[in-house]
């Protein structure tokens, strides 16, 4: 599963890419991890707040750090 963060680097997506990779190892589904940080990259997946959080190529999540249950509904 591809996931993309995209966000400055900031430390809201640094804790959003540990919490993905925590939830994928606790229910044992594997995800490749791109951060995206060029802001006409964000810009171009129509996101206005970071971090963001794509998922397969669709936006799953925009502005903040996502809870737990939201990230496992993504990993399914």
């Amino acid at each position: 599963m591809k996931v993309q963060v995209l966000g400055s680097g900031c430390s809201k997506c640094r804790i959003t890419i540990e919490q993905i990779e925590r939830v994928a190892q606790e229910r044992g589904v594997s995800v490749s991890i791109e951060k995206i940080q060029d802001p006409d990259a964000i810009r171009s997946f129509g996101v206005m707040a970071t971090p963001a959080v794509v998922v397969d190529g669709r936006v799953c999540h925009a502005g903040g750090v996502p809870g737990r249950d939201e990230i496992a509904s993504w990993l399914r």
